[in-house]
């Protein structure tokens, strides 16, 4: 399933300085029936968000109208616990397309790139500039350049590079899951194919 090509992104960011935010808690395990991508972002936090009788909590950040964006700013091992990829697809669903963290559980990262949701792992020093930039200006935007590699707090002109593998940077960038990846080379699979004897 294509996704939408990734190149830079230039938005404000919701904030959730909490660390440990495991995928039970991006998304709770009653919620992963379904078998489409569709109508996770829903319940993306969903006992953070809601009461028990459905009222929002007032004192979430996804709940304060002050925040807004296609970027998560979330605390150190972001998306740990088990390797539900329902939660990236809740995070994307939701209308994220990056989350920045000082780390990430290397599945839930896999599980993002596979469908078109950044995770920009950046420095301890730098994760607390973009929360104190966002607390003095909840509308201050961060760029997210993938090509370059950086991510830019647009207030203060703050910059730090983040890593990422060579093939899903590829595929980010030109919006593809694995198979699509396949497909855009299925004339080289099939010269390989003819050119080599069995």
């Amino acid at each position: 399933m294509a996704y939408d090509k990734f190149n830079i992104l230039t938005s404000s960011a919701v904030p959730l300085p909490i660390e440990n935010v495991d995928t039970d808690q991006i998304i709770p395990a009653r919620f992963l029936k379904a078998t489409e991508r569709k109508g996770f972002g829903d319940n993306l936090f969903r006992d953070w968000r809601y009461n028990t009788d459905n009222t929002p909590k007032t004192d979430f950040p996804l709940n304060n109208a002050k925040y807004s964006g296609k970027i998560l700013v979330g605390g150190k091992n972001f998306g740990s616990g088990s390797s539900r990829e329902h939660a990236a697809w809740a995070v994307y669903d939701y209308g994220f397309r990056c989350v920045v963290s000082s780390f990430f559980a290397d599945i839930f990262r896999g599980n993002c790139l596979n469908i078109g949701v950044l995770p920009v792992q950046v420095s301890a020093p730098f994760l607390e500039k973009i929360f104190e930039a966002i607390e003095k200006d909840s509308k201050t935007e961060l760029q997210v350049d993938l090509p370059q590699q950086t991510i830019t707090i647009l207030s203060t002109g703050e910059q730090e590079g983040f890593d990422i593998n060579d093939y899903k940077k590829g595929n980010m960038l030109n919006g593809f899951d694995d198979i699509d990846y396949l497909l855009n080379i299925k004339k080289s699979i099939d010269q390989f194919a003819q050119d080599t004897p069995l």
